[in-house]
């Protein structure tokens, strides 16, 4: 049921994506979930974007999904209005961007509110939500079928608790519920390594606990492997299986357990690990390996 791509982050700024591609061609994997990166809202027309889907296309793959890759959509959290503006006008070049290339959906961390003004976190998320019930109608327009959020892993960056899920996309489906011909759904993009630890460690919920929760609301997710307290991230090497608390085999089961739950017929988890250290010349070229292990790894149980 679950196919497997892969999100562009880690080759962001030392690969191209023409060495991604034809090592995606070489593993059999045939989605791509394209990580946003600075210079794409600074572009003018869509040439970058419609050659960048051809190259994909004629190694059999397909740009099916794009998402942050920072924390860079977070204006509507800090109650400043030059930083609602800013996010505002991101928001749309980022969903021209996914009417250009075609995509199924596109997705962010809707951002965090500022540790130390967490009193404005209620207002951060009906400020998201006023701005997204309007972003859902150019979504519509621009051939997306849904926008995706993803469930984080703090109190600062909503939403990470069932009920935050429940309210968040449960507001915004209403709303498409009552414009259906107008707007498009929104759904998580779910992380099966992120769960909610608290300031002195405790698990609130795991990382398997948020995960089904999410399922009826889930379009697609992101596989990497964690620690205990999901401090780090990493991938699916047998040295980081071994240090993980990720059982693939457990994430298998809960899909298929799960398989009715879904609110879409595909769903693709994209592998999304940053990788070796960035920038140095001992370590960006352990990349490929790094990559195909995890995958051969998702493979092996997927």
């Amino acid at each position: 049921m679950i196919k497997l791509g892969i999100k562009t982050d880690a080759i962001q700024t030392r690969y191209s994506y023409d060495w991604l591609f034809d090592l995606l061609q070489e593993e059999g994997i045939h989605f791509v979930q394209l990580g946003a990166f600075f210079e794409m809202f600074h572009m003018e027309g869509d040439d970058y974007f419609v050659a960048l889907k051809e190259k994909a296309s004629s190694r059999n793959l397909r740009i099916k999904s794009m998402f942050s890759a920072y924390r860079e959509f977070g204006g509507f959290f800090y109650n400043d209005l030059h930083m609602e503006k800013a996010a505002r006008k991101m928001y749309e070049k980022y969903i021209h961007i996914a009417g250009a290339l075609g995509l199924d959906y596109a997705g962010t961390n809707p951002g965090a509110v500022y540790r130390d003004q967490m009193h404005n976190k209620a207002l951060g998320v009906e400020t998201y939500l006023k701005h997204m019930k309007e972003l859902q109608h150019l979504a519509y327009e621009k051939g997306l079928k849904a926008f995706a959020m993803e469930p984080m892993s703090c109190m600062a960056e909503p939403p990470t608790t069932p009920q935050e899920m429940d309210y968040m996309v449960g507001v915004l489906n209403e709303y498409h519920r009552k414009h259906p011909n107008n707007t498009v759904p929104v759904w998580l993009c779910g992380d099966i390594s992120h769960g909610l630890a608290n300031e002195y460690k405790e698990i609130v919920y795991s990382n398997l606990q948020l995960f089904e929760h999410a399922i009826p609301m889930m379009c697609e997710f992101h596989f990497k492997n964690t620690d205990q307290h999901y401090h780090s991230t990493f991938g699916f090497s047998e040295e980081e299986m071994a240090k993980g608390i990720i059982d693939l085999q457990e994430i298998k089961q809960i899909c298929e357990t799960k398989a009715e739950k879904w609110p879409v017929k595909e769903v693709v988890g994209y592998l999304e690990i940053g990788g070796p250290k960035i920038g140095r010349d001992y370590s960006d070229p352990q990349l490929g390996d790094a990559l195909r292990t995890s995958l051969r790894a998702l493979k092996a149980v997927f």
